[in-house]
């Protein structure tokens, strides 16, 4: 029996467990087929094709949101931070090269960035308290999540065209007496610069490009939070941090093989002439990914609508399974105490130890997707507050409130990752640009053909390749993050990754070498991974156990307003929009007085530490 136990172990097990799987979804299929009311003809057959109406659909519709998932499940809900990421790395590779070479300076460049974090600050949370209140029958995430992808879809297509698109709207391209530059990609042209016969206008080209990079900036930076939120939704607490850890991976997948395309140099390959040049090429397929990685995510796991989530249906659910784990407590209780007694034959001071720990509140996640923004609200046995119960419509007013008066706990997260994205930030728009001028030695406004525009050039596509080191190294972090929190806790792991991102910007500033850009940039993976992880997994963490405040003491105090998930995902996520104002604010102005872009990664280094001292005021309760 055993032997014939082992042959279905392995790969023979496997074959047998798709053969069962196909099996059931045959029957399942049979059955549906059975069902289809052939007397009423195309309009039954539609209505039994869509499946009952939004009204008569019941949780059993989503007994996949209270299950746990698989990895490759994860890996799908999961797959348009992928997406997201790929444009990401297009836009913080391109656009400031772009600007430059279109004649935007380094002062008024990084102003450019400072348009869309300067709307995302402000409109992030708010659609992050939309999404809490959003009423469509397909969830409260998924059409955030493709209404933003849509306007990342707008930015792609905008950045490498903008030129173009001048041309069109009447700027005048820079002429030759023997040689006319194509309205295609410029950045590899060869022949020496002559002088123009009339000097070249960039209004419109500026304008559109501008106009794309904050689109694609703002709703590449905005789409994460519903993407976050929908993957804290669909899946029990104890996924959340496989989940949180699956989406920094796919992140930095992304992110590695986004900055791979623009490493390749696309102009010397049939599909990179074919596409228009480097920079059309590298954009079209990123756009295809991003595309294809979007729909994965949004076709993956059906959401609870709201309406349902305020049902009594869910409230019996939710209330039979808070009855099922007190007599599942109360049973390892009875099992203590009864132990306890055999061992000290019923001591008073165990005795009174008993006592306390049965009034001390439980802080368990509990086994069903959090839902903390229900407008009935939940205690952490799942038990509801018939206090709130009286007023069920939250109004948006308090949901503004909440963003506004935030726990301590949360504002001491927010202020940690606002230095952290400050310092990522300095890394990731101004990289490719201090690699071409600080380590190569280009210039990107020298003639085309000169040598320091080709140095520059170079320096951009190498570039490329160190931060598609420090996306894989973001991946390859995410892989142990979760065991290091296991072991280290996750107020260790926090800090020791701020200061390893510190002390691996400051040596790459002082080196200026090919090698340090390779080196160094794992570091950065690391940072990328904390940021992704930490501050969501503390969130995620302070509303399973609905506590954000303890006591001088220690203990918990339970809370007892409303808080969103949402929202709150929101607001921390917000923060790299401020952090991308300050620092566009500033930093050119910083670079401009110091002479040199290696005041980026100084810069960087120096608010990484900063990061770090904030990290250690954070409330971390048992994690």
């Amino acid at each position: 029996m055993v032997d014939k136990l082992h042959e279905y172990e392995g790969l023979a097990g496997r074959v047998h467990d798709v053969r069962d799987k196909f099996k059931e979804k045959w029957e399942t299929w049979k059955e549906w087929r059975n069902g289809i009311p052939m007397d009423q003809g195309i309009e039954g057959f539609l209505n039994h094709l869509r499946g009952p109406p939004k009204l008569e659909r019941s949780l059993d519709d989503y007994e996949h949101v209270y299950r746990k998932k698989t990895r490759a499940e994860l890996v799908r809900v999961s797959a348009a931070v992928m997406g997201i990421e790929f444009s990401y790395a297009a836009e913080t590779a391109f656009v400031s090269p772009t600007l430059l070479k279109i004649g935007v300076d380094h002062q008024h460049m990084t102003l450019v960035w400072a348009l869309s974090p300067l709307i995302g600050f402000f409109v992030t949370p708010i659609l992050g308290s939309l999404s809490d209140r959003c009423r469509s029958k397909y969830g409260r995430r998924r059409p955030f999540i493709l209404l933003l992808a849509l306007g990342v879809l707008i930015g792609l297509i905008l950045v490498p065209n903008g030129e173009d698109m001048g041309y069109a709207f009447g700027d005048v391209p820079p002429t030759w007496s023997n040689y006319t530059v194509p309205l295609g990609h410029r950045t590899t042209a060869k022949h020496p610069k002559e002088e123009s016969t009339k000097p070249p206008s960039h209004s419109w080209g500026i304008f559109f490009t501008i106009l794309g990079t904050v689109l694609l900036d703002f709703d590449a930076d905005a789409c994460q939070s519903p993407a976050r939120a929908y993957l804290l939704d669909v899946t029990v607490p104890d996924d959340h941090a496989k989940g949180l850890s699956t989406f920094t991976i796919m992140a930095g997948l992304g992110g590695f093989m986004g900055y791979g395309l623009g490493g390749i140099n696309w102009d010397a390959t049939a599909l990179g002439v074919m596409l228009g040049g480097h920079l059309h090429a590298t954009f079209t397929l990123i756009t295809i990914i991003f595309i294809i990685c979007v729909s994965c995510t949004i076709t993956s796991f059906k959401e609870i609508p709201l309406q349902l989530l305020e049902s009594d249906e869910y409230r019996q659910l939710q209330e039979q399974k808070a009855s099922a784990e007190e007599r599942e407590d109360d049973q390892k209780e009875h099992e203590k105490i009864a132990t306890d007694e055999c061992v000290s034959y019923g001591t008073l001071d165990n005795d009174s130890e008993i006592a306390t720990k049965k009034d001390e509140p439980e802080k368990r996640a509990g086994q069903v997707p959090m839902v903390p923004d229900v407008p009935a609200s939940q205690d952490e046995q799942g038990t509801f507050d018939q206090s709130v119960e009286g007023n069920p419509k939250v109004s948006l007013r308090e949901y503004l409130l909440s963003i506004v008066y935030m726990p301590h706990s949360l504002r001491m997260v927010c202020l940690t990752n606002l230095f952290c994205w400050m310092a990522h930030v300095c890394y990731s728009l101004y990289f490719t640009d201090f690699v071409g001028e600080a380590v190569y030695g280009g210039n990107p406004q020298a003639p085309e053909g000169s040598r320091e525009r080709e140095l520059y050039e170079s320096g951009v596509r190498f570039g490329c390749w160190g931060m598609s080191m420090y996306s894989l190294s973001c991946s390859c972090y995410s892989l142990i993050i979760e065991k290091l929190i296991e072991r280290y806790k996750a107020r260790r792991v926090y800090i020791c990754g701020l200061l390893f991102y510190s002390t691996g910007m400051m040596m790459m500033a002082l080196t200026k070498h090919p090698a340090g850009v390779i080196i160094f940039s794992w570091t950065a993976g690391v940072m990328y991974s904390t940021l992704f992880t930490m501050p969501y997994l503390l969130v995620a963490h302070y509303h399973a156990s609905s506590t954000f405040e303890v006591t001088a003491e220690g203990e918990a105090v339970q809370s007892v307003g409303v808080r969103g998930l949402g929202t709150d995902v929101a607001i921390v996520s917000s923060m790299v929009f401020l952090a991308q104002f300050l620092l566009s604010c500033c930093l050119g102005t910083i670079v401009s007085k110091s002479g040199t872009t290696t005041a980026v990664v100084c810069v960087a280094s120096t608010l990484a530490a900063c990061g770090a001292v904030s990290a250690t005021q954070i409330m971390y309760l048992d994690l």
